[in-house]
């Protein structure tokens, strides 16, 4: 492992700030563990973390997808719609019920993304404290509380990923695998830095992006902003 961390460390020129072609390359480039890494995109954001009206939620369509199979839950007490949930490849489906055994214990939290109906919201609010820190809570700036439920399993499974910033003013997003071609991770990035973007809160003042660093999930990051 010190080997290859000190042969990645050396195609990494100090101090330069990379095109997000270059850092696609030399990640790609970099000896890899014995599984494919994601890549990862991690900005910097010019907010006040601590005050409500500048906290950064949304989502990104990313056209080439993650890699990842993700693991979708279907909250609602529509009988109609949980058969929508599961015709459209939700794993997890379920109401009140369901709420119950996350919130006692009897079943775990195993999934990736929750989508609820709008009317389910208040209800899992019981569950809240166990879904909130896993940045699990269905929201709608992310479209995951809404009535169109398999429209929303489609765009999760082609690559609709939710973001929103952590306690420092930093957003951390997973745009693809090492695998996937150079182009389709330019492709993806480009679509989450737009993304990104358009969250910008009404009174953030000057530079909203202040930074952004590439990196795959054991590599180095490199700058390229």
């Amino acid at each position: 492992m010190y080997k290859r961390s000190k042969f990645n460390q050396e195609l990494i020129e100090k101090g330069k700030v990379y095109s997000p072609e270059e850092a696609i390359t030399i990640i790609q480039s970099f000896q890899k563990p014995k599984f494919d890494e994601s890549v990862e995109v991690h900005f910097k954001l010019g907010i006040n973390p601590a005050k409500t009206e500048q906290q950064v939620r949304g989502s990104a369509d990313l056209p080439n997808g993650t890699g990842k199979e993700i693991k979708i839950a279907v909250f609602s007490d529509d009988p109609l719609k949980i058969k929508e949930a599961k015709e459209a490849g939700a794993l997890i489906t379920g109401g009140e019920s369901l709420i119950e055994e996350i919130r006692s214990g009897k079943a775990t939290v195993t999934f990736d993304v929750a989508v609820a109906t709008p009317d389910m919201m208040i209800k899992l609010a019981k569950i809240a404290k166990i879904l909130g820190p896993r940045g699990l809570m269905p929201n709608p700036k992310n479209e995951t509380v809404t009535l169109k439920v398999a429209e929303a399993i489609e765009k999760l499974k082609k690559g609709k990923v939710s973001f929103k910033n952590d306690k420092g003013g930093n957003i951390h997003m997973a745009i693809g695998k090492v695998s996937f071609t150079k182009e389709q991770l330019v492709e993806n990035y480009e679509s989450a830095k737009k993304a990104i973007e358009r969250t910008k809160p009404e009174g953030v003042k000057g530079k909203f992006i202040r930074s952004i660093f590439l990196s795959s999930t054991m590599g180095k990051g490199l700058k390229i902003l």
